[in-house]
Protein backbone atom coordinates (compact mmCIF):
# COMPACT_ATOMS: atom_id res chain seq x y z
CA UNK A 1 0.00 0.00 0.00
CA UNK A 2 1.03 3.55 -0.72
CA UNK A 3 1.01 6.50 1.50
CA UNK A 4 0.10 10.56 0.00
CA UNK A 5 3.72 11.12 0.84
CA UNK A 6 5.34 9.49 -2.05
CA UNK A 7 6.52 6.23 0.15
CA UNK A 8 5.85 2.54 -1.07
CA UNK A 9 5.52 0.39 1.82
CA UNK A 10 5.05 -2.22 -0.32
CA UNK A 11 8.74 -2.13 -1.53
CA UNK A 12 10.12 0.27 1.02
CA UNK A 13 11.42 2.72 -1.71
CA UNK A 14 10.52 6.08 -2.33
CA UNK A 15 8.62 7.34 -5.48
CA UNK A 16 7.49 10.65 -7.28
CA UNK A 17 3.44 10.13 -7.84
CA UNK A 18 2.52 11.52 -10.63
CA UNK A 19 1.75 15.20 -11.77
CA UNK A 20 -1.91 15.81 -12.35
CA UNK A 21 -2.37 16.06 -15.94
CA UNK A 22 -3.32 20.08 -17.10
CA UNK A 23 -6.25 18.53 -19.80
CA UNK A 24 -8.64 15.43 -18.89
CA UNK A 25 -10.72 13.58 -21.36
CA UNK A 26 -14.05 13.86 -19.84
CA UNK A 27 -16.85 12.37 -21.91
CA UNK A 28 -18.76 14.72 -23.70
CA UNK A 29 -22.49 14.21 -24.64
CA UNK A 30 -22.40 14.39 -28.49
CA UNK A 31 -24.22 17.50 -29.19
CA UNK A 32 -25.93 17.27 -33.37
CA UNK A 33 -26.66 19.83 -35.65
CA UNK A 34 -29.42 21.21 -34.60
CA UNK A 35 -33.45 20.51 -36.44
CA UNK A 36 -34.02 24.19 -37.81
CA UNK A 37 -37.56 25.77 -38.84
CA UNK A 38 -35.72 26.31 -42.38
CA UNK A 39 -35.00 22.44 -42.50
CA UNK A 40 -38.80 21.36 -41.63
CA UNK A 41 -39.98 21.48 -45.30
CA UNK A 42 -36.79 18.63 -46.58
CA UNK A 43 -36.83 16.95 -43.09
CA UNK A 44 -38.58 13.78 -42.39
CA UNK A 45 -39.46 13.60 -38.62
CA UNK A 46 -39.22 9.67 -38.03
CA UNK A 47 -41.10 7.84 -34.49
CA UNK A 48 -42.35 5.15 -32.91
CA UNK A 49 -43.18 2.56 -30.04
CA UNK A 50 -46.80 3.08 -29.90
CA UNK A 51 -49.15 0.83 -31.08
CA UNK A 52 -49.87 0.93 -35.42
CA UNK A 53 -53.36 2.69 -34.89
CA UNK A 54 -51.81 5.80 -32.69
CA UNK A 55 -49.12 6.21 -34.89
CA UNK A 56 -51.37 6.32 -38.03
CA UNK A 57 -53.27 9.16 -35.93
CA UNK A 58 -50.28 10.97 -34.79
CA UNK A 59 -48.80 10.97 -38.41
CA UNK A 60 -52.37 12.88 -39.47
CA UNK A 61 -51.75 14.86 -36.47
CA UNK A 62 -48.04 16.49 -37.26
CA UNK A 63 -49.01 16.61 -41.59
CA UNK A 64 -51.33 18.90 -40.70
CA UNK A 65 -49.11 21.11 -38.12
CA UNK A 66 -47.00 21.02 -41.46
CA UNK A 67 -44.44 18.37 -40.94
CA UNK A 68 -43.04 15.41 -42.82
CA UNK A 69 -42.92 12.69 -41.06
CA UNK A 70 -42.96 8.89 -40.76
CA UNK A 71 -44.03 6.46 -38.18
CA UNK A 72 -41.09 3.10 -38.13
CA UNK A 73 -42.45 -0.35 -38.52
CA UNK A 74 -43.81 -2.73 -35.64
CA UNK A 75 -40.49 -3.93 -34.47
CA UNK A 76 -39.45 -7.52 -34.92
CA UNK A 77 -36.49 -10.29 -33.93
CA UNK A 78 -34.54 -8.65 -36.46
CA UNK A 79 -34.74 -5.20 -34.95
CA UNK A 80 -33.85 -7.05 -31.85
CA UNK A 81 -30.62 -8.72 -33.43
CA UNK A 82 -29.62 -5.55 -34.92
CA UNK A 83 -30.12 -3.71 -31.37
CA UNK A 84 -28.16 -5.87 -29.94
CA UNK A 85 -25.43 -6.12 -32.58
CA UNK A 86 -25.05 -2.33 -32.04
CA UNK A 87 -25.60 -1.00 -28.56
CA UNK A 88 -24.22 -1.43 -25.13
CA UNK A 89 -24.81 -5.46 -23.15
CA UNK A 90 -27.16 -5.55 -20.35
CA UNK A 91 -29.92 -3.57 -22.24
CA UNK A 92 -33.41 -3.99 -21.91
CA UNK A 93 -35.57 -5.83 -24.40
CA UNK A 94 -37.38 -2.57 -25.60
CA UNK A 95 -34.31 -0.44 -25.58
CA UNK A 96 -32.99 -2.97 -28.32
CA UNK A 97 -36.64 -3.30 -30.12
CA UNK A 98 -36.60 0.27 -30.89
CA UNK A 99 -32.93 0.86 -31.21
CA UNK A 100 -32.46 -1.43 -33.77
CA UNK A 101 -35.91 -0.76 -35.50
CA UNK A 102 -34.35 2.63 -35.87
CA UNK A 103 -31.21 1.39 -37.30
CA UNK A 104 -32.41 -1.04 -39.58
CA UNK A 105 -34.94 1.94 -40.97
CA UNK A 106 -31.67 3.56 -41.71
CA UNK A 107 -30.10 0.77 -43.24
CA UNK A 108 -32.71 0.20 -45.41
CA UNK A 109 -32.90 3.63 -46.61
CA UNK A 110 -29.51 2.93 -47.58
CA UNK A 111 -29.92 -0.18 -49.41
CA UNK A 112 -32.50 2.06 -51.68
CA UNK A 113 -30.09 3.99 -53.03
CA UNK A 114 -29.58 7.26 -50.50
CA UNK A 115 -26.08 8.23 -49.65
CA UNK A 116 -25.40 8.01 -45.37
CA UNK A 117 -24.84 11.68 -45.23
CA UNK A 118 -28.48 11.73 -47.17
CA UNK A 119 -30.30 10.23 -44.48
CA UNK A 120 -28.24 11.96 -41.23
CA UNK A 121 -29.52 15.50 -43.01
CA UNK A 122 -32.63 14.47 -44.01
CA UNK A 123 -34.03 12.25 -41.50
CA UNK A 124 -34.12 13.21 -37.51
CA UNK A 125 -36.22 10.79 -34.66
CA UNK A 126 -38.21 11.71 -32.27
CA UNK A 127 -38.59 9.54 -29.07
CA UNK A 128 -40.01 10.38 -25.44
CA UNK A 129 -37.36 10.43 -22.68
CA UNK A 130 -37.50 10.60 -18.80
CA UNK A 131 -35.90 10.34 -15.99
CA UNK A 132 -36.36 7.56 -12.89
CA UNK A 133 -34.93 4.45 -11.83
CA UNK A 134 -34.83 2.90 -15.36
CA UNK A 135 -33.00 2.01 -18.33
CA UNK A 136 -35.89 4.09 -20.05
CA UNK A 137 -33.78 7.59 -18.69
CA UNK A 138 -30.67 6.23 -21.39
CA UNK A 139 -32.66 5.74 -24.26
CA UNK A 140 -31.08 8.74 -25.91
CA UNK A 141 -27.18 7.80 -25.01
CA UNK A 142 -27.74 4.17 -26.44
CA UNK A 143 -29.25 5.41 -30.24
CA UNK A 144 -26.87 7.71 -30.32
CA UNK A 145 -24.29 4.70 -29.43
CA UNK A 146 -25.74 2.47 -31.80
CA UNK A 147 -26.13 5.04 -34.43
CA UNK A 148 -22.34 5.77 -34.29
CA UNK A 149 -21.59 2.18 -34.29
CA UNK A 150 -23.91 1.56 -37.04
CA UNK A 151 -22.16 4.19 -39.74
CA UNK A 152 -25.04 7.09 -38.68
CA UNK A 153 -22.70 9.22 -36.43
CA UNK A 154 -24.11 12.35 -35.99
CA UNK A 155 -27.58 11.17 -37.35
CA UNK A 156 -29.79 13.74 -35.24
CA UNK A 157 -31.88 12.19 -32.34
CA UNK A 158 -34.86 15.07 -30.64
CA UNK A 159 -35.43 14.11 -26.64
CA UNK A 160 -38.86 14.92 -25.74
CA UNK A 161 -39.11 14.85 -22.21
CA UNK A 162 -42.61 13.57 -21.30
CA UNK A 163 -43.02 16.30 -18.32
CA UNK A 164 -40.87 18.78 -20.06
CA UNK A 165 -41.10 19.31 -23.71
CA UNK A 166 -38.06 19.43 -26.73
CA UNK A 167 -35.26 21.19 -25.55
CA UNK A 168 -35.24 23.87 -28.12
CA UNK A 169 -35.23 27.26 -28.96
CA UNK A 170 -38.74 27.78 -30.07
CA UNK A 171 -38.46 30.56 -32.88
CA UNK A 172 -35.97 28.65 -34.44
CA UNK A 173 -36.32 24.86 -34.04
CA UNK A 174 -37.76 22.76 -36.40
CA UNK A 175 -40.20 21.24 -34.05
CA UNK A 176 -42.02 23.40 -31.94
CA UNK A 177 -43.81 22.05 -29.31
CA UNK A 178 -46.28 24.41 -28.64
CA UNK A 179 -50.02 24.31 -27.61
CA UNK A 180 -50.83 22.96 -30.73
CA UNK A 181 -48.42 20.51 -30.68
CA UNK A 182 -49.50 19.29 -27.69
CA UNK A 183 -53.25 19.48 -28.64
CA UNK A 184 -52.32 17.16 -31.61
CA UNK A 185 -50.06 14.39 -29.46
CA UNK A 186 -54.06 14.42 -27.02
CA UNK A 187 -55.66 13.56 -30.14
CA UNK A 188 -53.82 11.09 -31.60
CA UNK A 189 -53.67 8.89 -28.07
CA UNK A 190 -57.69 9.76 -27.72
CA UNK A 191 -58.55 8.35 -30.96
CA UNK A 192 -56.02 5.37 -31.41
CA UNK A 193 -57.26 4.48 -27.85
CA UNK A 194 -60.82 4.66 -29.13
CA UNK A 195 -60.32 2.71 -32.21
CA UNK A 196 -57.91 -0.23 -30.37
CA UNK A 197 -60.26 -1.02 -27.73
CA UNK A 198 -63.18 -0.70 -30.20
CA UNK A 199 -61.14 -3.63 -31.87
CA UNK A 200 -60.81 -5.87 -28.65
CA UNK A 201 -64.16 -5.92 -27.96
CA UNK A 202 -65.39 -6.89 -31.26
CA UNK A 203 -62.53 -9.08 -32.74
CA UNK A 204 -63.21 -11.58 -30.52
CA UNK A 205 -66.88 -12.31 -31.24
CA UNK A 206 -67.20 -11.34 -34.92
CA UNK A 207 -69.15 -14.08 -36.92
CA UNK A 208 -66.52 -13.53 -39.79
CA UNK A 209 -62.89 -13.81 -39.36
CA UNK A 210 -60.98 -10.71 -40.31
CA UNK A 211 -63.98 -8.48 -40.49
CA UNK A 212 -63.26 -6.54 -37.68
CA UNK A 213 -59.67 -5.60 -38.68
CA UNK A 214 -60.72 -4.62 -41.94
CA UNK A 215 -63.35 -2.37 -40.75
CA UNK A 216 -60.53 -0.64 -38.20
CA UNK A 217 -58.35 0.09 -41.60
CA UNK A 218 -61.24 1.59 -43.10
CA UNK A 219 -61.81 3.87 -39.90
CA UNK A 220 -58.28 4.58 -39.20
CA UNK A 221 -58.46 6.06 -42.62
CA UNK A 222 -61.65 8.03 -42.39
CA UNK A 223 -60.07 9.41 -39.25
CA UNK A 224 -56.69 10.20 -40.59
CA UNK A 225 -58.44 12.10 -43.48
CA UNK A 226 -60.31 14.23 -41.11
CA UNK A 227 -57.35 15.17 -39.03
CA UNK A 228 -54.67 15.83 -41.81
CA UNK A 229 -56.78 18.43 -43.94
CA UNK A 230 -58.11 19.84 -41.07
CA UNK A 231 -57.78 23.44 -42.20
CA UNK A 232 -59.66 26.09 -39.27
CA UNK A 233 -61.20 29.41 -40.62
CA UNK A 234 -58.81 32.64 -40.19
CA UNK A 235 -60.75 34.45 -37.05
CA UNK A 236 -60.92 37.95 -38.07
CA UNK A 237 -62.56 41.21 -36.63
CA UNK A 238 -61.42 45.00 -35.37
CA UNK A 239 -62.33 43.67 -32.26
CA UNK A 240 -59.89 40.27 -31.79
CA UNK A 241 -57.59 42.02 -33.75
CA UNK A 242 -57.10 44.35 -31.33
CA UNK A 243 -57.85 41.85 -28.46
CA UNK A 244 -55.16 39.30 -29.40
CA UNK A 245 -52.35 42.40 -29.75
CA UNK A 246 -52.36 43.28 -25.83
CA UNK A 247 -49.72 41.24 -24.26
CA UNK A 248 -50.49 38.29 -21.87
CA UNK A 249 -54.46 38.81 -22.87
CA UNK A 250 -53.94 38.42 -26.47
CA UNK A 251 -51.71 35.03 -26.20
CA UNK A 252 -54.64 34.03 -23.28
CA UNK A 253 -57.47 34.20 -25.89
CA UNK A 254 -56.00 32.80 -28.63
CA UNK A 255 -55.27 29.51 -26.65
CA UNK A 256 -58.87 29.82 -25.37
CA UNK A 257 -60.28 29.79 -28.74
CA UNK A 258 -57.51 26.52 -29.86
CA UNK A 259 -58.45 24.90 -26.78
CA UNK A 260 -62.18 25.49 -27.79
CA UNK A 261 -61.94 23.93 -31.11
CA UNK A 262 -60.64 21.21 -29.76
CA UNK A 263 -63.21 19.90 -27.33
CA UNK A 264 -65.66 21.07 -29.80
CA UNK A 265 -63.51 19.14 -32.91
CA UNK A 266 -67.06 18.45 -35.16
CA UNK A 267 -64.97 16.92 -37.83
CA UNK A 268 -63.51 14.72 -35.59
CA UNK A 269 -66.76 13.79 -33.99
CA UNK A 270 -68.69 13.28 -37.69
CA UNK A 271 -65.22 11.19 -38.61
CA UNK A 272 -66.12 8.74 -35.64
CA UNK A 273 -69.87 8.55 -36.38
CA UNK A 274 -68.78 7.41 -39.93
CA UNK A 275 -66.61 5.08 -38.10
CA UNK A 276 -69.73 3.70 -36.04
CA UNK A 277 -71.40 3.02 -38.96
CA UNK A 278 -68.95 0.74 -40.63
CA UNK A 279 -68.29 -1.11 -36.93
CA UNK A 280 -71.94 -1.50 -36.53
CA UNK A 281 -72.09 -3.04 -39.86
CA UNK A 282 -70.05 -6.51 -38.38
CA UNK A 283 -72.50 -9.06 -37.29
CA UNK A 284 -71.27 -10.66 -33.61
CA UNK A 285 -72.19 -13.66 -31.69
CA UNK A 286 -71.89 -12.48 -27.97
CA UNK A 287 -72.99 -16.21 -26.57
CA UNK A 288 -69.53 -17.37 -27.20
CA UNK A 289 -68.21 -18.01 -23.88
CA UNK A 290 -64.24 -16.48 -23.19
CA UNK A 291 -61.89 -15.71 -21.27
CA UNK A 292 -61.46 -12.28 -20.06
CA UNK A 293 -57.58 -11.41 -20.05
CA UNK A 294 -56.84 -7.82 -18.26
CA UNK A 295 -53.15 -6.69 -19.86
CA UNK A 296 -50.93 -4.74 -17.08
CA UNK A 297 -47.23 -4.34 -17.12
CA UNK A 298 -44.40 -2.29 -18.22
CA UNK A 299 -46.11 0.52 -20.74
CA UNK A 300 -43.81 -0.75 -23.77
CA UNK A 301 -44.47 -4.38 -23.31
CA UNK A 302 -48.14 -3.98 -22.67
CA UNK A 303 -48.61 -2.03 -25.95
CA UNK A 304 -46.89 -3.43 -28.32
CA UNK A 305 -47.59 -5.47 -31.34
CA UNK A 306 -45.39 -7.91 -32.11
CA UNK A 307 -42.80 -9.88 -31.34
CA UNK A 308 -41.45 -7.25 -28.70
CA UNK A 309 -44.48 -9.08 -26.69
CA UNK A 310 -44.12 -12.90 -28.65
CA UNK A 311 -47.53 -11.55 -30.36
CA UNK A 312 -49.02 -12.34 -27.29
CA UNK A 313 -52.66 -10.36 -27.78
CA UNK A 314 -53.55 -12.11 -31.23
CA UNK A 315 -52.21 -15.46 -29.44
CA UNK A 316 -54.77 -14.80 -26.57
CA UNK A 317 -57.59 -14.18 -29.09
CA UNK A 318 -56.41 -17.17 -31.27
CA UNK A 319 -57.05 -19.49 -27.71
CA UNK A 320 -60.28 -18.08 -27.74
CA UNK A 321 -59.74 -15.61 -25.33
CA UNK A 322 -60.78 -11.60 -25.06
CA UNK A 323 -58.43 -9.07 -24.93
CA UNK A 324 -58.36 -5.78 -22.28
CA UNK A 325 -55.75 -3.67 -22.61
CA UNK A 326 -55.03 -0.53 -20.43
CA UNK A 327 -55.35 2.58 -22.86
CA UNK A 328 -52.92 5.20 -23.42
CA UNK A 329 -54.51 7.75 -21.95
CA UNK A 330 -54.05 6.28 -18.22
CA UNK A 331 -50.47 7.10 -18.74
CA UNK A 332 -50.86 10.63 -19.54
CA UNK A 333 -53.72 11.51 -16.70
CA UNK A 334 -50.87 9.72 -14.51
CA UNK A 335 -48.38 12.47 -15.91
CA UNK A 336 -51.21 14.72 -14.45
CA UNK A 337 -51.76 13.20 -11.21
CA UNK A 338 -47.73 12.84 -10.84
CA UNK A 339 -47.44 16.71 -11.33
CA UNK A 340 -50.48 17.54 -9.05
CA UNK A 341 -48.92 15.41 -6.06
CA UNK A 342 -45.34 16.97 -6.49
CA UNK A 343 -47.43 20.50 -6.27
CA UNK A 344 -48.64 18.79 -2.99
CA UNK A 345 -45.34 17.88 -1.47
CA UNK A 346 -43.93 20.77 -2.47
CA UNK A 347 -46.30 23.67 -1.35
CA UNK A 348 -45.20 24.59 2.49
CA UNK A 349 -41.70 24.12 1.83
CA UNK A 350 -39.28 26.82 2.34
CA UNK A 351 -39.44 29.65 -1.02
CA UNK A 352 -42.24 27.81 -1.96
CA UNK A 353 -45.35 29.24 0.37
CA UNK A 354 -47.15 31.28 -2.06
CA UNK A 355 -50.66 29.90 -1.84
CA UNK A 356 -52.24 31.58 -5.11
CA UNK A 357 -49.54 30.38 -7.30
CA UNK A 358 -50.58 27.02 -5.72
CA UNK A 359 -54.15 26.97 -6.35
CA UNK A 360 -53.46 28.21 -9.69
CA UNK A 361 -51.15 26.00 -10.57
CA UNK A 362 -53.76 22.76 -8.97
CA UNK A 363 -56.32 24.14 -10.61
CA UNK A 364 -54.99 24.55 -13.88
CA UNK A 365 -54.10 20.74 -13.88
CA UNK A 366 -57.30 19.66 -12.93
CA UNK A 367 -58.89 21.83 -15.53
CA UNK A 368 -56.77 19.81 -18.54
CA UNK A 369 -58.12 16.34 -16.66
CA UNK A 370 -61.51 17.17 -16.52
CA UNK A 371 -61.47 18.40 -20.05
CA UNK A 372 -59.22 15.01 -21.25
CA UNK A 373 -62.15 12.79 -19.68
CA UNK A 374 -65.04 15.08 -20.96
CA UNK A 375 -63.05 14.99 -24.79
CA UNK A 376 -62.72 11.69 -23.82
CA UNK A 377 -66.08 10.43 -23.30
CA UNK A 378 -68.50 12.89 -25.87
CA UNK A 379 -65.47 11.43 -28.92
CA UNK A 380 -66.21 7.77 -27.26
CA UNK A 381 -70.17 8.34 -27.62
CA UNK A 382 -69.74 9.32 -31.32
CA UNK A 383 -68.11 6.64 -31.66
CA UNK A 384 -70.82 4.62 -30.32
CA UNK A 385 -70.70 4.56 -26.41
CA UNK A 386 -68.94 1.35 -25.80
CA UNK A 387 -66.03 2.55 -24.09
CA UNK A 388 -65.63 2.56 -20.78
CA UNK A 389 -63.39 6.10 -19.47
CA UNK A 390 -59.96 5.25 -17.87
CA UNK A 391 -59.91 4.50 -14.14
CA UNK A 392 -59.81 7.49 -11.95
CA UNK A 393 -55.83 7.96 -11.03
CA UNK A 394 -57.17 9.07 -7.33
CA UNK A 395 -59.37 5.55 -7.07
CA UNK A 396 -56.07 3.79 -8.40
CA UNK A 397 -53.96 5.45 -5.64
CA UNK A 398 -56.34 4.39 -3.12
CA UNK A 399 -56.49 1.26 -4.33
CA UNK A 400 -52.53 0.25 -4.94
CA UNK A 401 -50.62 2.51 -2.03
CA UNK A 402 -51.06 0.45 0.91
CA UNK A 403 -48.84 -2.42 -0.97
CA UNK A 404 -46.70 -0.13 -2.93
CA UNK A 405 -45.95 3.90 -2.16
CA UNK A 406 -47.54 6.11 -5.01
CA UNK A 407 -45.03 8.14 -4.81
CA UNK A 408 -42.35 5.99 -5.70
CA UNK A 409 -41.67 6.52 -9.39
CA UNK A 410 -40.19 4.45 -12.10
CA UNK A 411 -42.11 2.92 -15.05
CA UNK A 412 -45.82 2.28 -14.08
CA UNK A 413 -45.26 2.89 -10.63
CA UNK A 414 -47.98 1.67 -8.27
CA UNK A 415 -50.46 1.43 -11.19
CA UNK A 416 -49.54 -2.23 -12.03
CA UNK A 417 -50.43 -3.20 -8.29
CA UNK A 418 -53.34 -0.84 -8.52
CA UNK A 419 -54.90 -1.73 -11.87
CA UNK A 420 -54.64 -5.44 -10.76
CA UNK A 421 -56.60 -5.05 -7.61
CA UNK A 422 -59.04 -2.69 -8.96
CA UNK A 423 -59.84 -5.69 -11.99
CA UNK A 424 -60.69 -8.00 -9.00
CA UNK A 425 -62.25 -5.55 -6.96
CA UNK A 426 -64.57 -5.13 -9.91
CA UNK A 427 -65.17 -8.71 -11.12
CA UNK A 428 -63.45 -6.84 -14.42
CA UNK A 429 -61.64 -9.95 -15.80
CA UNK A 430 -61.04 -13.90 -15.05
CA UNK A 431 -57.41 -13.55 -15.16
CA UNK A 432 -54.59 -10.93 -15.15
CA UNK A 433 -51.10 -11.22 -17.19
CA UNK A 434 -48.17 -9.20 -16.11
CA UNK A 435 -45.89 -8.31 -19.43
CA UNK A 436 -42.84 -6.43 -18.78
CA UNK A 437 -39.16 -6.40 -20.45
CA UNK A 438 -36.34 -8.90 -18.48
CA UNK A 439 -34.83 -7.01 -16.00
CA UNK A 440 -37.15 -4.40 -15.73
CA UNK A 441 -36.57 -3.07 -12.25
CA UNK A 442 -39.51 -1.25 -11.47
CA UNK A 443 -41.97 -3.93 -12.88
CA UNK A 444 -39.36 -6.58 -10.71
CA UNK A 445 -40.50 -4.57 -7.75
CA UNK A 446 -44.15 -4.63 -8.71
CA UNK A 447 -43.88 -8.54 -9.26
CA UNK A 448 -42.12 -8.97 -5.22
CA UNK A 449 -45.26 -6.65 -4.11
CA UNK A 450 -47.64 -9.10 -6.26
CA UNK A 451 -46.86 -11.93 -3.89
CA UNK A 452 -48.66 -9.67 -1.41
CA UNK A 453 -51.45 -8.98 -3.26
CA UNK A 454 -52.06 -12.63 -4.18
CA UNK A 455 -51.90 -13.29 -0.70
CA UNK A 456 -54.90 -10.57 -0.04
CA UNK A 457 -56.91 -11.82 -3.17
CA UNK A 458 -56.62 -15.52 -3.58
CA UNK A 459 -59.41 -15.39 -5.96
CA UNK A 460 -57.00 -13.49 -8.59
CA UNK A 461 -55.19 -15.30 -11.40
CA UNK A 462 -52.11 -13.36 -11.89
CA UNK A 463 -49.46 -14.43 -14.43
CA UNK A 464 -46.46 -12.26 -14.72
CA UNK A 465 -44.37 -12.65 -18.21
CA UNK A 466 -40.97 -11.27 -18.71
CA UNK A 467 -40.30 -10.72 -22.99
CA UNK A 468 -36.57 -11.13 -23.40
CA UNK A 469 -36.78 -11.76 -27.74
CA UNK A 470 -36.44 -15.18 -27.01
CA UNK A 471 -38.47 -17.89 -24.92
CA UNK A 472 -41.38 -17.46 -26.95
CA UNK A 473 -42.76 -20.97 -26.57
CA UNK A 474 -42.53 -21.08 -22.94
CA UNK A 475 -44.23 -18.09 -22.52
CA UNK A 476 -47.20 -19.07 -24.60
CA UNK A 477 -47.07 -22.19 -22.31
CA UNK A 478 -47.50 -20.36 -19.56
CA UNK A 479 -50.16 -18.48 -20.68
CA UNK A 480 -52.14 -21.43 -22.23
CA UNK A 481 -52.05 -23.28 -18.76
CA UNK A 482 -53.39 -20.50 -16.56
CA UNK A 483 -55.78 -19.21 -19.46
CA UNK A 484 -57.03 -23.30 -18.93
CA UNK A 485 -57.98 -22.08 -15.57
CA UNK A 486 -59.25 -18.90 -16.67
CA UNK A 487 -61.14 -20.52 -18.98
CA UNK A 488 -62.60 -22.92 -16.83
CA UNK A 489 -64.07 -20.07 -14.40
CA UNK A 490 -65.48 -18.23 -17.42
CA UNK A 491 -67.56 -21.17 -18.11
CA UNK A 492 -68.67 -22.03 -14.49
CA UNK A 493 -69.77 -17.95 -14.24
CA UNK A 494 -71.84 -18.79 -17.86
CA UNK A 495 -73.46 -21.97 -16.89
CA UNK A 496 -74.41 -19.85 -13.23
CA UNK A 497 -75.73 -16.84 -15.19
CA UNK A 498 -77.79 -19.26 -17.57
CA UNK A 499 -79.30 -20.98 -14.91
CA UNK A 500 -80.76 -18.08 -13.19
CA UNK A 501 -82.01 -16.40 -16.07
CA UNK A 502 -84.29 -19.43 -15.96
CA UNK A 503 -83.67 -19.98 -20.02
CA UNK A 504 -82.44 -22.17 -22.12
CA UNK A 505 -79.58 -21.23 -24.38
CA UNK A 506 -81.25 -22.39 -27.80
CA UNK A 507 -84.07 -20.63 -26.35
CA UNK A 508 -81.79 -17.15 -26.17
CA UNK A 509 -80.54 -17.74 -29.68
CA UNK A 510 -83.73 -18.72 -31.39
CA UNK A 511 -85.15 -15.01 -29.85
CA UNK A 512 -81.59 -13.25 -30.62
CA UNK A 513 -82.06 -14.60 -34.79
CA UNK A 514 -85.81 -12.80 -34.26
CA UNK A 515 -83.76 -9.45 -33.02
CA UNK A 516 -81.16 -9.27 -35.63
CA UNK A 517 -80.33 -5.71 -34.31
CA UNK A 518 -78.61 -6.86 -31.12
CA UNK A 519 -75.93 -8.66 -32.86
CA UNK A 520 -74.47 -5.75 -34.03
CA UNK A 521 -71.29 -4.91 -32.65
CA UNK A 522 -72.08 -2.02 -31.23
CA UNK A 523 -75.00 -2.99 -29.19
CA UNK A 524 -74.35 -2.09 -25.89
CA UNK A 525 -74.91 -4.65 -23.06
CA UNK A 526 -75.53 -2.93 -19.79
CA UNK A 527 -73.25 -4.93 -17.51
CA UNK A 528 -75.90 -4.69 -14.80
CA UNK A 529 -75.31 -8.44 -13.36
CA UNK A 530 -71.02 -7.25 -13.19
CA UNK A 531 -70.10 -10.14 -14.28
CA UNK A 532 -66.74 -10.49 -16.13
CA UNK A 533 -67.53 -12.32 -18.98
CA UNK A 534 -69.25 -10.85 -21.86
CA UNK A 535 -71.52 -13.46 -22.89
CA UNK A 536 -72.39 -13.93 -19.02
CA UNK A 537 -73.54 -10.63 -18.96
CA UNK A 538 -75.20 -10.17 -22.64
CA UNK A 539 -77.09 -13.11 -21.67
CA UNK A 540 -78.32 -11.75 -18.19
CA UNK A 541 -79.44 -8.82 -20.39
CA UNK A 542 -81.08 -10.58 -23.20
CA UNK A 543 -82.98 -12.56 -20.16
CA UNK A 544 -84.76 -9.39 -18.93
CA UNK A 545 -85.11 -7.87 -22.54
CA UNK A 546 -86.96 -11.45 -23.38
CA UNK A 547 -89.45 -10.90 -20.13
CA UNK A 548 -90.40 -7.31 -21.63
CA UNK A 549 -90.70 -8.66 -24.92
CA UNK A 550 -91.84 -11.84 -25.62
Amino acid sequence: MDDCSGFSRRTGQHFHPAEPTSASNHFQRPVPQPFTAAQRSTTTLLYGGLTLKHEQLLKACLENLGYRCEHLPTPDLASLQTGKEYSNNGQCNPTYFTVGNLVKYLQQLEAAGQSRQQIIDNYVFLTAGSCGPCRFGMYEAEYNNALQNAGFGGFRVLLFQQTEGYDADQLEAGLQTNFDFYLSIIHSVLLGDLLNEAGYQIRPYERENGATDRALEQCAEILYQAIRNRRDEPESSRWLNALDSIPFLGELLKTTRKLNRFLASPHIASALEQCRDILSGIEVVRTQVKPVVQITGEFWAQLAEGDGNFNMFRFLEGEGAEVRISPVSTWLLYVFWDIKAGYRERFGLKGNRNPLRYLYRMAAITLGEKLFLRTYARLGKALGDTIKEPVSLDELQRLGHRYYHSRITGGEGHLEVAKSIHAVQHNDCHMILSLKPFGCMPSTQSDGVMAAVVSDYPEMIFLPIETAGEGEINAHSRVQMALGEARRRAVAEFDAALQATGRDLEEIKAWLNRHPELNTALYKAPAESRLAGSAANFITHIASRMEQQP
